[in-house]
C-alpha cells in the first residue's frame, strides 16, 4: 500500500495505491456525509453525468479500524493544469462550474475548486475528488469562489489577452494564480470587459483592502442560494466566452509549409501505422507530436496515446480536432522535452515530475525530433538514446540529416560545431541501448525511419 503524495491536503481522507489499483480512504469525520451522498444518489448522478469518476466499494482488506475504503476508476495518466492547452483548462474549469450549479441545486456545494481535482479521459475532463462536496448551508457565499479564480479564470483571462505563459506560474505557484498578479499584467482595457473586472480586478482590490483587516474576516456575508446559482451561471457564461487570439506559429501548419512532399510523408505514416500495428502497444507516447497525425494513427494500435509539443496551440488544435472526431484515446500536453515539468510542492514529492510519470514499456514516436534536440539544444545522441531507453520498449525514430532543410534552418543563427552529427554516429550510439528491427528511407528525401526495440 503505498499512499499518494498529495492526499495531506485532504482532511477527511486519502487515496492510496494498492497492486495497481486507486483506492480512497473515507475517515470517521467524512463518513456520514459520504453515505448520504450515496444513499440520496447525488454520487451516482454525478457519475451518470460523466462529471465524476467511478467507484465502488472495496471487497479488498485493508488495515483499518474505522471509516471506509472505496475503489476509485484509474486515470491512465495522470496531468498537471500547466501541462494542459487553453481549451482543456477551459474545459476543465466549466466542468467544475457544472458541478458547483449541480451541487447548489441538489443541496451541496463544492469545498474547493483546485485544478489538481481535475483529471483527464482523452480530451474530456473528469473530477477526481470524491471527498470534496459538503453540505450546503444556506445564505454561505461559495468559499471556493477565489480558489476558482486563482486556478481557472486568472489564467484563462490572461491566456485569452495573449498572455499565455502565465499557466506555466502553477508550476512555482501550487495555489494559482494570484489575482494582483493577474490584474497587474492585463492591459487598462481589460478593466472595460465587466466579467474580468468583476472577477480579476475588483476581487483583487477587495482582497488587498481586506487581506490584514481581522474584524472583515469575522463578520458574515449573507448571500442567498438563488443568487449565488444566477453568479455561478453567470461565470459558466464568461467562462465560455473566453477564446484564445487568432495566433499562427511556426508549428500550425508544419506539415503544409515544410520539409515533406506528398511521397516521403505517405511513406511516412506507412512506416508508422505498420509498426504500430505489429507492435500493438498499451501505452505509445507521441514526442514532439505537432498537429498529432501520427497520434492519430497511433491511436487506432494502441489503447492509450500520449501527445505531447512545446507548442501550445498545436495542443490547442489537437483537442479539438480529437475532440470533434470523437478520438477519445488520445491525451494530447504542453510538455518540453529538453525542460519538462518538475517535481514540485511538498518536499518536491507532491507532484511528480513528467519522465516520473511516464509510464514504463511503452511505445515511444520521435518523428522529426532529432535535429531539434542535437542541433538546437546541444544534447548528444546519446544523451538522447538513454532518455528513451529509460521508458521506451520499442521506439519508432526519425534520422534527419543535417542537410535537411529543417536541421539548415535551425543552424541560421548559430555556429556549426556538429561534426559528429551524422547518421553513422546515431545509429553507434542508439544501438548501444537498442536493437534494430527496421531501417527505411524516406523517397526523394534524406531522411531515414528506424524501428528499434530496447534491448
Amino acid at each position: 500500500m503505498k499512499t499518494e503524495n498529495s492526499s495531506f491536503r485532504d482532511r477527511d481522507g486519502f487515496v492510496f495505491y494498492s497492486n495497481a489499483e486507486v483506492f480512497r480512504f473515507i475517515k470517521p469525520t467524512y463518513l456520514s456525509t459520504f453515505n448520504e451522498m450515496v444513499n440520496n444518489g447525488f454520487l451516482s448522478k454525478l457519475i451518470e453525468k460523466k462529471y465524476l469518476v467511478n467507484y465502488e466499494e472495496s471487497a479488498e482488506e485493508f488495515n483499518f479500524t474505522e471509516g471506509k475504503v472505496i475503489k476509485q476508476e484509474k486515470i491512465n495518466f495522470i496531468s498537471y493544469p500547466y501541462e494542459w492547452s487553453f481549451y482543456q483548462l477551459k474545459k476543465a474549469a466549466l466542468l467544475t462550474l457544472k458541478i458547483q450549479l449541480f451541487c447548489l441545486e441538489n443541496g451541496y456545494s463544492l469545498k474547493d475548486a483546485s485544478s489538481f481535482n481535475i483529471q483527464f479521459k482523452g480530451t474530456n475532463p473528469i473530477f477526481i475528488d470524491t471527498l470534496s462536496f459538503e453540505k450546503y448551508v444556506e445564505g454561505k457565499p461559495w468559499s471556493a469562489y477565489r480558489q476558482f479564480c486563482q486556478h481557472f479564470f486568472a489564467p484563462l483571462v490572461l491566456q485569452s489577452y495573449g498572455i499565455d505563459k502565465l499557466n506555466k506560474y502553477l508550476i512555482e505557484n501550487i495555489e494559482g494564480v494570484p489575482l494582483d498578479l493577474c490584474a497587474s499584467i492585463l492591459p487598462f482595457y481589460s478593466k472595460l470587459n465587466l466579467s474580468v473586472y468583476l472577477h480579476i480586478h475588483l476581487n483583487s482590490k477587495f482582497e488587498k483592502k481586506h487581506k490584514e483587516d481581522l474584524s472583515f474576516k469575522n463578520k458574515k456575508i449573507a448571500v442567498n442560494k438563488s443568487k449565488l446559482i444566477s453568479i455561478i451561471k453567470y461565470l459558466i457564461y464568461n467562462t465560455e466566452k473566453l477564446k484564445l487570439p487568432k495566433n499562427k506559429t511556426n508549428w500550425t501548419d508544419y506539415y503544409k509549409e515544410f520539409t515533406y512532399n506528398e511521397a516521403n510523408f505517405r511513406e511516412k505514416k506507412i512506416f508508422i501505422e505498420k509498426n504500430t500495428a505489429l507492435i500493438k502497444p498499451e501505452f505509445t507516447i507521441d514526442c514532439g507530436s505537432n498537429t498529432g497525425v501520427f497520434s492519430e494513427i497511433a491511436s487506432i494500435y494502441s489503447s492509450n496515446v500520449l501527445s505531447f509539443d512545446f507548442d501550445s496551440s498545436v495542443i490547442h488544435q489537437q483537442c479539438k480536432v480529437f475532440s470533434s472526431k470523437k478520438i477519445s484515446n488520445v491525451l494530447p500536453l504542453v510538455q518540453d522535452l529538453c525542460q519538462p515539468s518538475p517535481s514540485i510542492g511538498w518536499w518536491n514529492k507532491e507532484r511528480k515530475s513528467f519522465l516520473e510519470r511516464l509510464p514504463e514499456n511503452s511505445c515511444t514516436l520521435a518523428l522529426a525530433l532529432i535535429h531539434h534536440l542535437v542541433l538546437s539544444n546541444n544534447l548528444t545522441f546519446n544523451m538522447v538514446a538513454e532518455l528513451f531507453a529509460s521508458f521506451s520498449k520499442n521506439l519508432l525514430i526519425e534520422f534527419v540529416t543535417k542537410e535537411d532543410p529543417q536541421s539548415q534552418r535551425l543552424l541560421v543563427s548559430k555556429k556549426d560545431i556538429f561534426d559528429d552529427y551524422t547518421q553513422f554516429n546515431f545509429e553507434k550510439s542508439f544501438s548501444e541501448h537498442f536493437k534494430l528491427v527496421e531501417k527505411s528511407e524516406l523517397t526523394d528525401s534524406t531522411r531515414v525511419m528506424f524501428f528499434y526495440t530496447k534491448k
